[in-house]
C-alpha cells in the first residue's frame, strides 16, 4: 500500500510514472531515473554512465548546449544530474506551472542527446580534472579500494568515475551505443512531485517517453563477498584514512537489522563508536558507520581518519567493540538507533527530490512504492536479538579493509593479524540453527 499522495502508472513500453501530490508547494521537482550505472558496465566501458550523464546536456537534435541551459534558466529552473553504481538520474526543479515544460526538456535531454564531437573533447578534459581531484582525495581513494576489497573483479567494485584510460578513449559511438542499449522503457522511472495534476503529468510523460523501446531489465548478478586488505600511500597526506566493512543483506532481503545495527553502532556522538573511539580514547577526530544497501549487495561500513601512530590502537578498539555487540545489544542504544532512523527518514520524506528517488528505487527493486508506515514499522520492529545476530553474522565473514593516506612501511603486514581478530570475536560459539 502506497501513501495516499502517491500514484504510479506504467506506460505500454514499461516506463513507470510516479507522481507525488504536494499541494502546499509552489515549486515542482521532476526527475528521470535510469537503472544503469557503473555496475552495468564492462571493464572496457567503466566510467561510461558518468560520461553519458555529463554529455547529455551538451546538445540534442534541436538544441545546443547553450540553448539547453538558457531554456531552463529562463524559467528559473535548476538543472542537475548524478550517477551512482546502480542508477543515473537527471533532475529539474522549477515552478509548479512549468511541470509539463520541464518534463519535455528532460525527455529531450535523456532521449535526443547527440554527443557532439567538439563538446565531447571539451567535456573529456573536465572529467579528467574531476578524476584527478577524486584521486587526490584520500577518503575517496579509501572507498574505491574498499569496494575492490569487498567485491574483487565484479562490476560492483568499479568506480563510478571509471579509469583514466577509459575516460581518455571513450568515443561518441561508445556513448551512443550504450544509451541505445541501457536507456530503455523497462529501466526508466519518471517522477514528479509538487502541486500537480496526476493525469496531466502522465500524459506529458507519454508524449516525452512513450515511444522509447521497452528493452529488458538491467539487472546484475549479486557479487560474492571477497574480503581482505587494500592500501595506498598518498604523498602529502598527514592522516591515515580507513574504511572497514562486512556484508549485510541486499534491499530485497531482510536488510533492516543491518541498517539498525549501523545506526546503533556509529550514528551520532553518543554512539558506541564515537563514544569509545573518540571521546574516551581520543584516537580519531571523525568516525562514522553506515549501511550501504542496494538490490545486488549490502555493505556495513565503518570509516575513520586517524593519525598513523594510532592505527593499530584504533583497530584493536574497533575489534573489541564489534565483539561486544555480537554478544549483546544495549536497549538504550537500540531505542536511539530506531529513533534516529525514523527522524532521518521523515526528514527525507519532507524533501520532494528525496521522496522521488526513494520511490524510484522502490519501483526498481520491489515493483511498488512502499508507504512510510510500512517502512517505519519494520525498523521499529527490529529487536535487540536481531541486531545482535546481524553483528554475529557479519563477524563470521571476512572483513574488507581499505587504508589510504599516510601509512607505515609494514602497515598491511601488521594489520593482518588485527583484521583477522576482527573476524573472530571472543565470544562463546552458538550451536544449532
Amino acid at each position: 500500500m502506497t501513501d495516499p499522495d502517491t500514484s504510479v502508472a506504467t506506460l505500454a513500453n514499461g516506463v513507470r510514472v510516479v507522481t507525488i501530490r504536494l499541494p502546499h508547494l509552489d515549486t515542482v521537482s521532476a526527475s528521470v531515473f535510469v537503472r544503469t550505472g557503473s555496475r552495468n558496465e564492462s571493464a572496457r566501458l567503466n566510467g561510461i554512465s558518468h560520461f553519458v550523464e555529463h554529455m547529455a546536456f551538451k546538445g540534442t537534435h534541436t538544441r545546443s548546449c547553450q540553448q539547453i541551459k538558457l531554456d531552463a534558466e529562463r524559467l528559473g529552473a535548476e538543472v542537475n544530474a548524478h550517477t551512482d553504481k546502480d542508477h543515473t538520474a537527471f533532475h529539474m526543479h522549477g515552478l509548479a506551472r512549468h511541470a509539463g515544460v520541464l518534463l519535455a526538456m528532460l525527455g529531450d535531454i535523456v532521449r535526443n542527446s547527440t554527443f557532439p564531437e567538439a563538446e565531447l573533447e571539451r567535456e573529456r578534459q573536465v572529467i579528467l580534472q574531476e578524476y584527478i581531484e577524486d584521486e587526490d582525495d584520500p577518503m575517496s581513494t579509501a572507498y574505491k579500494l574498499f569496494d575492490k576489497a569487498c567485491f574483487g573483479v565484479h562490476p560492483m567494485a568499479q568506480a563510478v568515475i571509471g579509469t583514466r584510460r577509459n575516460i581518455e578513449r571513450l568515443s561518441r559511438d561508445d556513448l551512443l551505443g550504450y544509451v541505445q542499449r541501457q536507456y530503455t522503457g523497462a529501466n526508466l522511472v519518471v517522477g514528479v512531485a509538487g502541486n500537480i495534476d496526476t493525469d496531466a503529468i502522465v500524459a506529458e510523460v507519454e508524449a516525452a517517453f512513450g515511444s522509447m523501446s521497452r528493452g529488458s531489465d538491467n539487472r546484475v548478478e549479486p557479487p560474492p563477498w571477497v574480503g581482505g586488505i587494500k592500501s595506498r600511500r598518498q604523498a602529502g597526506s598527514s592522516q591515515t584514512h580507513v574504511v572497514l566493512g562486512f556484508p549485510i543483506p541486499a534491499l530485497q532481503d531482510d536488510h533492516q537489522p543491518g541498517v539498525v545495527a549501523a545506526a546503533l553502532f556509529g550514528e551520532g556522538m553518543s554512539s558506541p563508536l564515537m563514544d569509545r573511539i573518540r571521546e574516551r580514547r581520543g584516537l580519531v577526530y571523525y568516525a562514522a558507520c553506515s549501511a550501504d544497501v542496494m538490490d545486488a549487495s549490502g555493505q556495513f561500513v565503518i570509516e575513520a581518519s586517524t593519525a598513523p601512530e594510532h592505527l593499530e590502537a584504533y583497530f584493536r578498539e574497533l575489534a573489541d567493540l564489534l565483539a561486544v555487540h555480537a554478544r549483546s545489544v544495549d536497549a538504550v542504544d537500540l531505542e536511539r538507533a530506531r529513533n534516529q532512523i525514523a527522524v532521518r527518514s521523515l526528514r527525507g520524506m519532507e524533501r520532494a527530490s528525496r521522496r522521488l528517488e526513494d520511490a524510484a528505487q522502490d519501483l526498481f527493486v520491489h515493483g511498488r512504492v512502499r508507504s512510510r508506515e510500512e517502512l517505519m514499522a519494520r525498523v521499529q520492529a527490529v529487536s535487540a536479538d536481531e541486531v545482535r545476530e546481524a553483528f554475529e553474522r557479519m563477524l563470521a565473514a571476512p572483513a574488507s579493509v581499505a587504508i589510504a593516506g599516510k601509512l607505515g612501511r609494514a602497515a598491511n603486514e601488521s594489520l593482518l593479524e588485527l583484521v583477522s581478530r576482527t573476524r573472530r570475536p571472543r565470544m562463546p560459539r552458538r550451536l544449532g540453527s
